[in-house]
């Protein structure tokens, strides 16, 4: 095996190793649960609970920071993660499906955010920080894409299977089986094309981590300047999109009898996996382009307004229900556009506040915080939609994007952050 691999060997399809597992877990569950009957509070609750590894993921990080490499953690990670869905695949013909799955899908997500924390390491430690920075717009792309990739390939499959076979539960058997398959392809891909020589670097990184304990580790993360401003804004910056994320599926499935756009799961599939994806890598692409040539500081707010004004094309369809699908094709198109882009600026600012020793572990720590602040707010959404009506409710999740736009104003950092070396020098 050649150890000496370009990251566009390997960075696209480990990232996407990391992004499937979330996307079935948190996203594609919501469809799966939607079109086997489950009702929206349910969704919103139990599928949210599903964040909870990602949020505690913090406090088993430095013990794979201290332990063994980043390269056999993920691999370990992804194998379990194939594992766990095919076991899904299994249980959802039988009757108690909903428990039996969301236990193999609590599994699943232990595995996925212990994937998450070796993969991001690997990420950190195998390339410079120049690198990093031009790279993380194909990160990011490619950890987007594979959750379009859930809500929209893997989507239409099961929404083609539920016509075939007339049979949702069959058909949603099938398609899980079918996504621990594609797993274990990735797993085995990683397995050849990650490079050793980062391995070995990360080694060298554990060894010279194993005087430090536990609570050193967390102790210097809470000790970083401006850490209460961090955590609120980290906290508060998804509160609009964690709602958005948990009923927007729901609603384009509603029939527009209750406010929802009537669409079959085939649809959502389509639109999500066609002009969607198109729109999300090239957002992301240029995002981290941009990043890499101006320095995070010029972007940030930009990148922001981007990845969050696009709310309005939904608050729109829930008032108006335009007739036709072409509207909602270009209200997915601007919203992925944007995404992409904006998002790249969020994980930018994550690498920044993660600098120094440890990086890892406050790595860990900060997507942690991350994934509390969607969490609670998912949990709730099913309740708020339900009580507000979808354009209301619209209206309320483009508000709850205020507070963390506002405090992001008062963020310290190197406003070139992020730029390339040579044209610092320039």
């Amino acid at each position: 095996m050649n150890t000496d691999k370009s990251p566009w060997f390997w960075i696209p399809l480990l990232n996407f190793a990391s992004g499937l597992p979330y996307a079935i877990i948190i996203s594609v569950s919501v469809i799966m649960y939607k079109s086997l009957g489950i009702n929206n509070e349910d969704i919103g609750i139990y599928t949210s609970l599903l964040y909870l590894p990602w949020v505690i993921k913090p406090l088993w990080s430095p013990f794979i920071d201290l332990n063994g490499t980043k390269r056999k953690w993920f691999l370990s990670m992804q194998l379990l993660i194939s594992i766990a869905f095919l076991i899904v695949g299994l249980t959802i013909p039988l009757s108690n499906f909903f428990i039996l799955s969301l236990a193999v899908f609590w599994i699943a997500a232990f595995a996925s955010a212990s994937n998450d924390v070796a993969s991001d390491g690997f990420y950190l430690l195998a390339l410079e920080k120049e690198q990093q920075s031009f790279f993380l717009g194909i990160r990011s792309t490619f950890y987007r894409l594979s959750m379009l990739t859930g809500n929209g390939l893997i989507v239409i499959i099961g929404g083609y299977l539920e016509h075939l076979y007339g049979d949702k539960h069959k058909a949603w058997s099938y398609t899980m089986i079918l996504v621990a398959l594609l797993m274990i392809f990735l797993t085995v891909y990683n397995y050849f094309m990650t490079p050793k020589t980062a391995e070995i670097a990360v080694e060298k990184n554990t060894e010279s981590q194993h005087n430090k304990s536990f609570g050193t580790v967390f102790i210097s993360f809470f000790q970083k300047k401006q850490i209460g401003l961090i955590l609120a804004f980290i906290l508060l910056f998804r509160l609009g999109e964690s709602q958005l994320l948990k009923m927007l599926t729901p609603f384009l499935i509603d029939a527009k009898e209750v406010g929802g756009m009537g669409l079959s799961t085939e649809d959502i599939g389509i639109i999500y996996g066609t002009f969607g994806v198109f729109a999300l890598v090239i957002g992301g692409i240029l995002g981290g382009i941009a990043i890499s040539k101006n320095g995070l500081g010029k972007w940030m707010m930009p990148m922001f307004l981007m990845m969050h004004l696009p709310i309005i094309g939904f608050i729109s369809l829930a008032h108006f229900h335009p007739s036709s699908i072409l509207y909602i094709y270009l209200v997915v198109v601007v919203e992925q556009f944007g995404y992409g882009f904006g998002f790249a600026a969020f994980m930018m600012y994550l690498i920044y506040v993660a600098e120094g020793e440890s990086k890892t572990s406050h790595y860990a720590i900060a997507t942690g915080f991350m994934a509390l602040g969607m969490m609670i707010p998912g949990m709730l959404s099913g309740y708020i939609q339900a009580y507000l009506g979808y354009g209301n409710f619209f209206i309320w999740v483009l508000c709850a994007t205020i507070p963390g736009l506002i405090l992001s104003r008062f963020l310290i950092f190197p406003n070139d952050f992020g730029k390339k070396s040579e044209q610092k020098e320039a």
